[in-house]
């Protein structure tokens, strides 16, 4: 069952944000959605590699990183290292919220997808003067887990190989861009449509929590402005 984020106040939490900028990262990061990829195809070393996981699956220091947004929303990545496993938990916060949000946990409940191509794309700029991840191509990368969305299209492809190249992969990066984006194997890729009365995406798969709109909770001030930051510019 996925952790509520406050619970993690008396957990080993460590900043994950310097080991975005060492060796081995992404295919770590990545490595449910590209099993039997080699590292190489990232631009890694294996043993690159391996060590990262081993830092990502530290029971003595679990990585957070944050994604700034706009409207003061941030998405909080969370690795939860137990005796047995390793999860992730990627929960959408506020300030002004008492409770998040979970896109997305690939613990037992499996919970995802959490976002749609569309809203993806919204996230990739950071807004100005914020702290966190803010380079466009290391935001996508960090994300691509919540994703999964049966329509991409190709400028996704193309921008995922963009990010891929960025972050050291080989320019011939399009198989391996296209299969990341066919979703975390816990859920894969699922249907979408947009409703229109509630300004919000829907999500058809079993596993998701946007099977209803997203914030449909919250004060319509606080839900106009979560529409808002998920809206392509």
């Amino acid at each position: 069952m996925v952790m509520a984020r406050h619970w993690y106040s008396s957990s080993p939490l460590v900043d994950g944000h310097p080991l975005l900028e060492e060796l081995g990262f992404w295919p770590a990061h990545l490595a449910d959605l590209s099993e039997g990829v080699p590292p190489e195809a990232f631009g890694s070393d294996p043993c690159d590699a391996d060590a990262m996981l081993d830092k990502l699956q530290d029971p003595a220091a679990w990585p957070v990183f944050t994604v700034p947004l706009s409207g003061g929303f941030t998405i909080v990545v969370h690795y939860n290292s137990g005796e047995e496993l390793t999860t992730t938990d990627y929960f959408l916060t506020h300030p002004g919220w008492r409770q998040d949000l979970v896109l997305a946990s690939d613990d037992q409940d499996r919970i995802g997808p959490g976002l749609c191509w569309p809203e993806l794309a919204a996230l990739l700029e950071a807004p100005e003067s914020t702290v966190g991840v803010t380079d466009p191509h290391a935001r996508l990368l960090l994300l691509l887990p919540v994703l999964g969305d049966t329509s991409v299209p190709e400028e996704a492809v193309a921008a995922v190989i963009r990010a891929l190249v960025a972050q050291g992969a080989p320019q011939a990066s399009e198989a391996l861009a296209r299969r990341l984006l066919q979703g975390h194997p816990m859920w894969g890729a699922e249907d979408w449509w947009f409703d229109e009365d509630e300004g919000s995406w829907i999500c058809e798969g079993d596993h998701s929590p946007r099977k209803v709109p997203l914030g449909d909770h919250l004060p319509p001030q606080q839900r106009a402005a979560l529409e808002a930051c998920l809206t392509p510019r």
